[in-house]
């Protein structure tokens, strides 16, 4: 289906960096709209909060591993036709969660939209590594890292503001609505995959190349540092809305402005990283984020078990923390694709596995081990760092960026 495939010029750049930063958002757009909304949802399926977190780690399960099905399928057919299979069964997956009726209905619509949702943000990064190369690479992922952070910024308070006026099954109609939309910006955005590429192996061939990728010590070191660093993060997305919400008593809007902060740190640290990338190497920058968010994930385990400073005790430290996805996110991924750029998509989607799938333990152990309070949720994230930060032994540092 393919034809031969643009380069970084194109005649109308801006338009194809919004429609791959929308692509690779829809993560965000997924679970962030309702973030608010889960201890109403909670109430109206007759759920506790800790099978409500599950909404995530079924959200996740379905991200994760059908990855490992979308990264090949487009090495292969080319990167626009599963992104509008994907945006099909998400928009199926949203209308199905706007009509469930229980807990377990939910769950398994959320897995389906995840299915959706995961192809186009596999398959976007994938195009990012079609254009560009080395620490250029690097710098257009911050770059559209930054603009894909604008989505879970405003996601909650748009989020917030559905449920106040229309009720929680608004959010996800919402949802069904951005599935259209996107479906139609398709005739936009050109194929990035050379042609050669796609006819040069079979299917089978794309798929047997996992086996291959798991005995590199080097990526998995840089899927691993990541994947840690999910967990941490989908343990802060599951278990803050309870943390601020019911332990501290914020109000719905007050957490998603928190919440927005957060997004805002990040996109600060992407533009930083973006503008240091080229000198210091990517490499250099994400040890850095991940020693700082160990830092910052201890202090926040000692505020949260003391309850020291309250609800801004509890803040400063999360701040940060998820603020170091700008150097970490981008930098991971960049550093897992730079050595095989002839299967760039299977290895985005074996890499995004790692990351999501560590998300599911993550968000999975706030469930679990939930008591009402926000130690459970501290403890995932100051383990995640530490795991995060010895998986960058395997990494090597005598490649120059």
């Amino acid at each position: 289906m393919s034809s031969t495939p643009i380069s970084p010029p194109a005649a109308h750049p801006l338009r194809l960096l919004g429609i791959l930063s929308v692509l690779m958002g829809f993560a965000a757009i997924s679970t962030d709209f309702y973030l608010p909304a889960m201890p109403t949802m909670s109430q109206a399926l007759q759920a506790p909060g800790g099978e409500m977190a599950w909404t995530i780690s079924g959200y996740l399960v379905g991200f994760s591993f059908s990855q490992l099905i979308w990264g090949p399928v487009s090495d292969h057919y080319g990167r626009r036709l599963p992104i509008a299979l994907g945006l099909v069964l998400f928009t199926l997956g949203s209308a199905g969660c706007a009509l469930a009726d229980s807990i377990t209905t939910l769950i398994a619509f959320r897995i389906l939209q995840a299915i959706g949702a995961c192809a186009n943000v596999v398959i976007a990064r994938a195009m990012v590594r079609d254009l560009y190369h080395g620490h250029r690479a690097a710098q257009m992922l911050s770059t559209l890292m930054t603009v894909t952070a604008i989505t879970p910024l405003l996601a909650p308070l748009i989020g917030g503001q559905i449920l106040a006026f229309w009720g929680w099954r608004a959010i996800f109609v919402s949802l069904v609505c951005v599935g259209i939309i996107m479906l139609g910006s398709l005739i936009f955005l050109p194929e990035t995959l050379p042609k050669r590429t796609e006819q040069s192996h079979s299917v089978l061939h794309a798929f047997s190349h996992y086996a291959h990728l798991i005995r590199r010590p080097r990526l998995i070191g840089y899927a691993g540092a990541g994947g840690c660093y999910y967990a941490g993060t989908f343990a802060y997305i599951s278990g803050s809305p309870f943390a601020y919400i019911s332990y501290h008593h914020a109000s719905s809007l007050l957490y998603a402005l928190l919440f927005g902060m957060g997004i805002i740190g990040i996109m600060t640290a992407n533009m930083i990283n973006a503008r240091l990338v080229r000198t210091w190497g990517s490499d250099r920058l994400l040890v850095m984020g991940t020693i700082i968010s160990v830092l910052v994930s201890l202090w926040l385990m000692i505020d949260v078990w003391t309850d020291f400073g309250g609800i801004w005790g509890m803040f400063l430290p999360l701040f940060l923390f998820v603020a170091m996805a700008g150097f970490i996110v981008a930098n991971s991924l960049s550093g897992a694709l730079h050595d095989d750029p002839g299967h760039a998509g299977t290895v985005s989607a074996m890499t995004g596995a790692v990351h999501y799938g560590s998300g599911i333990i993550g968000s999975g152990m706030v469930g679990l081990l939930t008591d009402g309070t926000p130690r459970p949720m501290a403890t995932t994230i100051g383990v995640g760092s530490l795991l995060s930060l010895a998986f960058l032994l395997l990494i090597r540092q005598d490649r120059k960026d």
